[in-house]
């Protein structure tokens, strides 16, 4: 198991060079010009468009710009805003904290409405907490979370006036204030996260409740419960804990339409302005470090595999 830990571990160097050719290539396919976007009204000046397109080496060939890039973030630097003109790691620090506060309570909530649903449906198997289970589960991935966070608005802060319809809060300055300014954004994106889950719970329990060491422990006599909890459920975690992964990596690769909704200053905002601004540093670093969290977090799947399963760490 550690020889496969040491391989996923040496696969990260290579996969996210792999990722820079290609975040660095595609955006390359982008309409526009960002000399003529950086120029503003002087934009129909040709010296002055020759000044910006030298200053940030766009007169240079593709390979000569990707390797003047990527040889400065192998130096841990990320590159200067082009839009603007801070270094785009100190943007990216801003903004990391947020993101990781938001898509942390939004997988929270989704891990404790899904897995617990999932678990309930299986065992309920075609009863009326199975029926219900599913109907909530279809409703929470067939709702857009732009209307549903629209409709919180509405109801909880509008009509309600419970909390705040928008903005961001840092917990270091007030944690109740911060709490409130999430909650909301959070509640949006884990419902559907959760739907996911629950699903992919129930299936992974139905399996499991059908397994030989199941039907064994229940003729030692175990409790129900025990025998769901400590036998079915710590198998069935095993895809779940691999999809958790994913969806984590989504929540930290920032919520594009939630975060426009509410406000919320995260990473989908900020790569958002930084594609209508031809901001490319700031789009490279921002698919950089995602890539890297999704690494991680993949990473972290594995080793919660060999926790989960004993029979990994036997092997």
């Amino acid at each position: 198991m550690k020889s496969h830990l040491g391989n996923r571990i040496a696969q990260i160097v290579p996969t996210l060079l792999l990722v820079s050719v290609l975040v660095f290539c595609l955006q390359q396919l982008m309409p526009g010009d960002p000399a003529v976007v950086l120029a503003g009204e002087e934009r129909g000046d040709p010296q002055v468009l020759a000044q910006i397109r030298a200053e940030l080496w766009l007169d240079r060939s593709l390979p000569v710009q990707y390797f003047h890039w990527i040889g400065n973030v192998l130096q841990g630097n990320l590159g200067l805003s082009w839009h603007i003109r801070q270094p785009v790691a100190q943007l990216i620090l801003q903004k990391l904290p947020v993101t990781l506060q938001l898509g942390g309570m939004a997988f929270l909530i989704a891990l404790l409405i899904g897995v617990p649903a999932g678990v309930i449906a299986a065992v309920h198997r075609n009863g009326f907490w199975d029926y219900v289970a599913n109907a909530i589960g279809l409703a929470g991935l067939s709702t857009p979370n732009f209307w549903l966070g629209i409709m919180l608005i509405l109801l909880v802060s509008v009509n309600l006036g419970w909390l705040p319809p928008s903005g961001f809060v840092p917990p270091t300055e007030d944690w109740r204030q911060s709490l409130a300014t999430t909650i909301m954004p959070a509640f949006v994106l884990g419902n559907a996260i959760a739907a996911i889950l629950m699903r992919h719970t129930r299936s992974a329990m139905l399996t499991a409740l059908d397994q030989d060491y199941v039907r064994t422990a229940r003729a030692k006599g175990l409790k129900e419960s025990r025998v769901i909890i400590w036998h079915a459920l710590r198998n069935a975690l095993m895809p779940v804990v691999t999809l958790g992964a994913l969806e984590l990596g989504t929540l930290l690769s920032g919520a594009v339409l939630t975060e426009q909704v509410f406000s919320i200053p995260g990473f989908g905002k900020m790569i958002v302005d930084a594609v209508f601004n031809r901001d490319y540093p700031v789009v490279q670093g921002v698919v950089l470090v995602t890539a890297f969290l999704y690494v991680l977090l993949n990473l972290l799947a594995d080793i919660l595999y060999v926790v989960i399963n004993p029979r990994l760490r036997a092997g």
